[in-house]
């Protein structure tokens, strides 16, 4: 039976008793456009959580089925049970709404649970329907419509790295669809980075409530339900999966955008007989490097050596940040000592400190000896962090990030750092090395606050 989709979706709702919606009436108006579209196509659908868009998104791929037996569809969630659970559903409308009456196959192997293959003409070996996780292999697929139903979630986006592996494997996409094929995605957004704010996407943004207030859906979400929710949920929660603003769940700690950067290189002379040491104009009073040491090796912790300069007036600076690699060929220790020593001579430091935990064990002799080959004359302070390491980078970085005289050399913009800090949450496990480097540094350095002028004005005895 040919219908229109909200007629597809009318039907469906009146056997179950229920009216649509109107929001249910733009998903399908939007949903039906893109289907009629030619060409290649890409799209978003966000839409508040509990709004019901994966009950829509169900019926227009049994729809389209019913419209064109031989389309091939491909589920793709970051859990293969949540794919799996939307094929299901799938199945249940194939075998339910009376405008598909004619399209379960006779061979029961045909009508799985991860799979489907309807009656149709062609003979294919891609089923109608097929579900997968994120991890699955799916190189031999191909498909004319690709739902992407939340694959992005808190698990595969959580750090910069696991947001460019998303980005890696939704790309492979493209070699599996079909030349006038569909990429669908359907979802929330879980982090600032989110995939879903492509530039060319075709897009419908459904928030739980308009600018002015207004409910999305008044009968099931009207103004009070909607601010129980509110008051419920942590804010940043509810700004992201009711409101769809791409903020993360757990609120950054260490604000990057708070961070001044600079681009001046340090300014060595000597006056009156004295050495100076000047950045930007101003006048530098110490100089502090600290060694994280790892193995260095790909994919293990990073080996890292920072070093901070500060000021008379209180101002620290995050001058250079070095994370040592060490080739295969090559003994990681002696390899990285020597990156190490001309790491310092390079910024003038008189002392680095190294962390003895681990393989900084070994480390301070080896570090002494090949300064002594190059004749430089640099202390190395052996450091045990019994502190917990969060509660160290959150007491060392971030007052002075807060009160704004922590600044940062532009070519630390260049290193990991800066996804660092934005990927650092005190209960998160994410990289931090360099961010534990930088906290070593301020801890060392001596807290120094700006000379205020002393005018002082005679106060009454009242004792």
């Amino acid at each position: 039976m040919k219908t229109t989709f909200l007629e597809f979706v009318w039907i469906w709702d009146k056997i179950q008793k229920m009216n649509v919606p109107k929001h249910h009436r733009m998903m399908g108006r939007f949903l039906s456009d893109l289907y009629h579209q030619s060409g290649r196509r890409q799209a978003v659908l966000m839409a508040f959580r509990n709004s019901g868009k994966s009950t829509l998104v169900g019926l227009f791929c049994a729809w389209t089925l019913s419209q064109n037996p031989n389309l091939r569809l491909l589920v793709l969630s970051a859990d293969y049970a949540l794919a799996k659970k939307m094929v299901h559903h799938i199945k249940h409308i194939l075998e339910k709404h009376p405008c598909c009456q004619d399209l379960k196959p006779d061979k029961k192997e045909e009508w799985a649970g991860d799979k489907l293959t309807i009656k149709r003409h062609s003979t294919g070996r891609d089923p109608s329907v097929l579900a997968k996780g994120l991890t699955a292999n799916i190189t031999g697929c191909r498909a004319d419509i690709i739902l992407c139903d939340d694959v992005e979630v808190p698990k595969t986006c959580n750090t910069s790295a696991k947001r460019e592996d998303l980005k890696q494997k939704l790309s492979e996409l493209d070699y599996i669809l079909a030349p006038d094929g569909l990429i669908l995605y359907i979802g929330t957004p879980h982090t600032r980075d989110t995939i879903y704010h492509q530039n060319g996407w075709q897009k419908l943004i459904l928030p739980i409530m308009d600018k002015s207030g207004c409910p999305t859906w008044p009968e099931r979400f009207p103004v009070d339900k909607i601010e129980k929710i509110r008051y419920s949920t942590p804010r940043s929660k509810f700004l992201s999966q009711m409101m769809l603003q791409p903020i993360a769940f757990d609120q950054q700690r260490l604000n990057d955008k708070k961070l001044k950067q600079y681009l001046c290189e340090l300014d060595y002379y000597e006056a009156n007989g004295q050495a100076v040491l000047k950045l930007d104009g101003h006048h530098l009073v110490s100089g502090c490097a600290w060694w994280d040491p790892a193995l260095g090796k790909i994919g293990g912790d990073k080996s890292v050596v920072a070093a901070v300069f500060s000021d008379s007036e209180g101002r620290s600076y995050i001058h250079r940040l070095l994370y040592l690699t060490v080739p295969e060929n090559e003994e990681a220790t002696s390899y990285q000592c020597h990156q190490v020593v001309q790491f310092l001579k390079d910024l003038m430091l008189p002392a680095i400190h190294l962390e003895t935990n681990g393989i900084g064990r070994f480390l301070p002799a080896l570090l002494r000896q090949e300064l002594a080959r190059n004749r430089l004359s640099v202390a190395v302070l052996e450091e045990t962090s019994r502190q917990n390491k969060t509660e160290r980078i959150l007491g060392a970085i971030e007052p002075p990030l807060l009160n704004g005289n922590l600044f940062a050399h532009q070519s630390v913009y260049q290193t990991p750092f800066i996804h660092e800090m934005q990927d650092f949450h005190p209960n998160g496990n994410t990289h931090d090395d360099g961010l534990d480097a930088v906290a070593g540094c301020l801890i060392s350095e001596p807290i120094r606050l700006k000379t205020i002028p002393q005018f002082y004005k005679n106060r009454p005895l009242w004792r």
